[in-house]
C-alpha cells in the first residue's frame, strides 16, 4: 500500500486536480498539526499511518494558495502560516508528539526502507558487504542468530566477507544454537533497528552510477544506445560502469527456473506476448523452456495473431517485466542477478 501511494506523489504540487486522495490527506494532516489532528491520527490504523506518513514525507512544498483552495474551513489559520515543507524530520517530529516512540520509530523504519516487513527482511536485502561491516564487531553468538533469522543465500554472503577466524567462530556457534528465546531475539531486533537500520537510513548513499544504470534502464532503446554512445565517447570508464550495473530484459535470462516460473506467473499474457516477439531467440528459448507445453504453444500462437509491432511498445512490454522481477525481487519471492559467475550481482 506504502510502494503504491509514493509511486503517486507529485513534488511541489500547485494545483488540486494534481493531488490524488492520500496526498490530500496529507495536506490535511500537515496543516491541521497536533492540536487539531490529533484525535484523527489516534483513530488511524498502523497501515494508514505508513501511508499517510510516505505521502507527507515526499510531497516538498506545498503553497498556502493551494491550501486555501484545498482547504476552506482552515483559510485564515494556513494564510498566517503560509506554505509548509513535507519531508522526513518534519513527519517524524509531528507523528512523535502523540504516538509512541516505538510506533514512530516503526513506522519511519517501514517508509525509510530498506524494503521489508519485517526486521529480518529488510536485513536481507541490505547489502552483504554492509551487514558484514556492522556484524563484525559484534558478538558472535549475536551474529549467529542474526544470520540463521536472514535468508540464506544473503547469510552465506556475509559469512564470505566476514574474518575468517570469526567466520568460522559463528558458524559454529549456529551448529550448537538452539531454539532462540523470545525476549533475546526482541533484544537483538531492536538493537539492530535501533543502531543498525537507523543509522544506514540516515547515513547511506547511492552511488552516482547506480542512480544513472536506473534511469538509463527506463530509457528507450534509441534514447539509451544515444546516451551510452555519447557517454563512451566522453568518459568510457563512466559508461562502463553503468552498463556493468545495468539491469535488462535479457539478463532476466540468469533467473533460475522457479523464478523465472514466478515470474511468467505474474506478468500479464498479452504483455508477455510483445515482450518476446521483440526479444532474442536465446531469450526466447529461455521463457519457453520454463513453460508447459500446451502455454508455450498458445504463447507462440499469440505472437504470430499480434503481427508486426513498433519498438516502443517492445520496450513497454519488456521494462514492465523487468520492474515485475524486481518488485518480486524486493519480496524475496525471487533472486534476480545481472550476470553468473564471480560477477554476479543480487539485487
Amino acid at each position: 500500500m506504502a510502494s503504491s501511494a509514493l509511486q503517486t506523489v507529485k513534488q511541489n504540487p500547485t494545483e488540486i486536480s494534481e493531488l490524488s486522495g492520500p496526498e490530500r490527506a496529507a495536506v490535511l494532516m500537515l496543516s491541521l498539526g497536533k492540536e487539531f489532528g490529533q484525535e484523527v491520527w489516534e483513530l488511524l490504523g498502523d497501515d494508514e499511518i505508513k501511508e499517510l506518513s510516505l505521502v507527507m514525507s515526499t510531497l516538498g512544498n506545498v503553497q498556502s494558495s493551494l491550501i486555501e483552495n484545498l482547504l476552506v474551513d482552515f483559510v485564515s489559520r494556513m494564510s498566517a502560516s503560509g506554505a509548509i515543507m513535507g519531508s522526513f524530520d518534519s513527519t517524524e517530529r509531528l507523528l512523535l508528539q502523540f504516538l509512541p516512540e516505538e510506533r514512530v520509530a516503526s513506522v519511519m523504519e517501514e517508509i525509510r526502507g530498506p524494503a521489508g516487513r519485517n526486521m529480518w527482511e529488510k536485513l536481507s536485502n541490505v547489502q552483504e558487504t554492509v551487514l558484514a561491516n556492522y556484524l563484525k564487531n559484534e558478538y558472535p553468538q549475536t551474529v549467529a542468530v542474526v544470520l540463521s533469522k536472514i535468508r540464506s543465500e544473503h547469510a552465506a554472503r556475509v559469512l564470505s566477507i566476514l574474518p575468517e577466524d570469526f567466520a568460522f567462530e559463528v558458524v559454529e556457534r549456529m551448529l550448537r544454537m538452539e531454539a532462540v528465546q523470545k525476549d533475546i531475539l526482541e533484544k537483538v531486533e531492536n538493537t539492530l533497528r535501533s543502531e543498525f537500520m537507523s543509522s544506514l537510513a540516515q547515513t547511506s548513499r547511492r552511488d552516482a552510477h547506480e542512480i544513472m544504470a536506473d534511469i538509463f534502464n527506463s530509457f528507450d532503446r534509441q534514447t539509451e544506445s544515444r546516451f551510452l554512445t555519447s557517454l563512451e565517447e566522453n568518459d568510457r570508464e563512466s559508461a562502463e560502469q553503468i552498463k556493468a550495473l545495468m539491469f535488462t530484459f535479457d539478463d532476466l535470462c540468469n533467473l533460475d527456473s522457479a523464478s523465472a516460473q514466478t515470474l511468467l506467473r505474474n506478468v500479464d499474457k498479452s504483455q508477455l506476448s510483445v515482450a518476446l516477439k521483440g526479444a532474442s531467440d536465446t531469450t526466447r528459448d529461455y521463457f519457453f523452456s520454463n513453460m508447459s507445453e500446451r502455454a508455450g504453444k498458445m504463447l507462440r500462437e499469440d505472437m504470430e495473431v499480434l503481427g508486426p509491432v513498433r519498438l516502443r511498445d517492445v520496450d513497454e512490454a519488456q521494462s514492465l517485466m523487468v520492474d515485475t522481477a524486481k518488485d518480486l525481487a524486493a519480496k524475496g519471492e525471487i533472486m534476480i542477478v545481472k550476470n553468473k559467475g564471480d560477477d554476479e550481482l543480487i539485487y
